[in-house]
């Protein structure tokens, strides 16, 4: 933490006061979301605020809860109620520590860019057509998408009037805020708007015409315990732990990484994930949803101007105040409004335009889709675990596929390149040298060999020389593999030889050759030059 100064510290408190506005209506419509009264969300947000300045890297990152991870505790309380939520955000919290003790930051490369996209897109298009009901003042009991559609219609001779009105000039309203004081981001759209329908409901008695309310926050009900449930609605709750961090540290470290880069700062991935769990933990105690990096919060911290992580802890006294002296505005809140707020937040959400984009480059796009298609369908709970395995699967594929290089010799050099990319090359007609192109593993290596074996036997050549120059270690069964390799060629008259071998996987292999008694190692060199050089030697032949 930096030292303060009196002038530091009025510029903190009058962020904070600002952030706080932003996160005070956004944790009531994350609460409505998530489907438990508003002080659930209000204290997540406390701690949230309170502890990431102490653990987290990031200047301006706000810890608080997020639109899809009180998606996700909806969709978990469904099944068992509230306490299922509070227990998966207790889990999350450990599964979190575990990970920072393991030092597992890397965790969140394995969500792909489109994978999140279409989660995201998906997601959001779920939100808000859960908040249809708030925005046409009726009730439903369904809790998927196709459900409350079906329901919201049977009732269509029931939407009333006034609500509507209600939610269509308070969402007009943000956007037109939103998007006409850019230039001053300071001030908080949600918080004016709905001041305004506040101001309308306790003039025009709203509540009193029909129009439902948000109602007085209770600031009791909370307490420091561990949820009653089964020992089945305990073990599921554990089994989505997992998912959901995968979920909110790729959402989390992909908020604070790009305030990062605009800022110039330097972040430890590490840390992020101590800080998670840590907020998580207590959060899941406490009765709390689950947190992670607020994207608009963390937004409208940076846009403050003011460089410091005191912000946070100045937020945390700033909502602590409007929420004991406002309770009163949040009493006769119209739902609509609230309603018409979220969906204003999740606009920039809905824009299905990047996912066009990425479906026209090609490549892994198309998993976006899956991963939007399977939250609409499916839910929220099915459409999380659906897109980190999407992920993992995605991965494990990429780096499975047998990519191997057939390289040339660049004439008046020692460079030895891939003849695909390069048709200046001179590719040897007596041996084969070959690249693979990704680091060999259990999940690749058979492949990968099958092709090499099968490209030697068909070109008839004296030698393989294999370049392993992007394995930095191999584990056992690429080392038995590789054995196994040498000896099929030893019974075809080949000689395999590796090049440019680091010196963890050399003595891995040397290793493991004797220990398993698979013959001799191949032979090892530093460079591929250095190889072609003693098959040369060994054939008599110029290569």
């Amino acid at each position: 933490m930096e030292k303060i100064s009196p002038r530091i510290l009025l510029l903190n408190m009058a962020a904070g006061l600002s952030v706080a506005s932003l996160l005070l209506p956004e944790s009531v419509a994350y609460s409505a979301i998530a489907g438990v009264p508003p002080i659930h969300a209000l204290v997540a947000t406390l701690i949230g605020l309170c502890l990431y300045p102490w653990v987290g890297s990031s200047r301006f990152a706000v810890m608080a809860p997020t639109s899809s991870a009180a998606a996700i505790f909806a969709s978990i309380a469904a099944q068992g109620g509230p306490g299922m939520g509070y227990a998966l955000a207790g889990f999350t919290g450990l599964a979190f520590l575990a990970a920072a003790v393991l030092r597992a930051g890397f965790l969140g490369s394995f969500v792909s860019q489109p994978v999140m996209r279409g989660f995201t897109l998906g997601l959001s298009i779920t939100i808000v057509i859960k908040q249809l009901p708030h925005l046409l003042g009726v009730s439903v009991s369904g809790t998927t998408v196709g459900p409350i559609l079906a329901q919201l219609w049977a009732q269509h001779p029931e939407w009333q009037g006034l609500s509507m009105g209600i939610s269509a000039v308070s969402l007009l309203l943000w956007l037109s805020l939103f998007h006409g004081l850019k230039r001053w981001k300071v001030i908080p759209v949600s918080f004016v708007v709905l001041a305004l329908a506040w101001a309308g409901s306790s003039h025009w008695d709203w509540g009193g015409q029909g129009v439902a309310l948000v109602g007085r926050i209770e600031l009791s009900g909370l307490s420091f315990s561990l949820p009653e449930l089964s020992r089945n609605e305990w073990l599921r709750a554990a089994e989505l732990a997992p998912a959901l961090l995968m979920l909110v540290f790729a959402e989390s470290w992909g908020a604070v990484r790009t305030l990062a880069a605009r800022s110039g700062d330097t972040l430890d991935a590490n840390r992020e994930l101590l800080a998670l769990g840590v907020g998580n933990l207590v959060s899941g105690l406490v009765q709390g949803l689950p947190v992670g990096a607020s994207m608009s919060a963390s937004m409208a911290n940076q846009s403050t101007g003011v460089a410091g992580r005191w912000t946070g802890l100045a937020t945390a006294l700033a909502l602590a105040v409007l929420l004991l002296e406002a309770s009163h505005f949040l009493a006769l809140l119209p739902k609509a409004a609230l309603a018409a707020v979220v969906v204003g937040i999740l606009s920039d959400h809905l824009n299905p335009m990047p996912l066009i984009r990425s479906l026209r480059w090609g490549r892994d796009a198309w998993i976006a889709v899956v991963a939007a298609v399977g939250v609409l369908v499916f839910g929220v709970q099915f459409g999380m675990l659906l897109a980190v395995l999407m992920s993992l699967l995605v991965a494990l594929k990429q780096f499975s596929k047998p990519d191997v290089a057939i390289l040339g010799h660049l004439l008046g050099t020692h460079d030895y390149l891939d003849s695909a990319s390069h048709p200046e090359v001179v590719v040897p007609k007596n041996l084969l040298i070959v690249r693979p192109e990704q680091p060999l593993f259990f999940a690749n290596v058979e492949q990968v060999l099958k092709w090499v074996g099968d490209r030697a036997l068909r070109l008839k050549v004296a030698t393989v020389v294999m370049s392993l120059e992007e394995s930095n270690n191999l584990d056992v069964t690429s080392v038995n593999l590789l054995a196994e390799f040498k000896q099929f060629l030893d019974k075809n008259q080949i000689t395999l030889l590796l090049a440019r071998i680091k010196d963890a996987p050399r003595e891995a292999l040397f290793y493991q050759t004797q220990a398993a008694h698979l013959g001799t190692a191949p032979a090892c060199y530093w460079s591929v030059s250095d190889a072609v050089a003693a098959a040369a030697a060994a054939t008599g032949k110029t290569v």
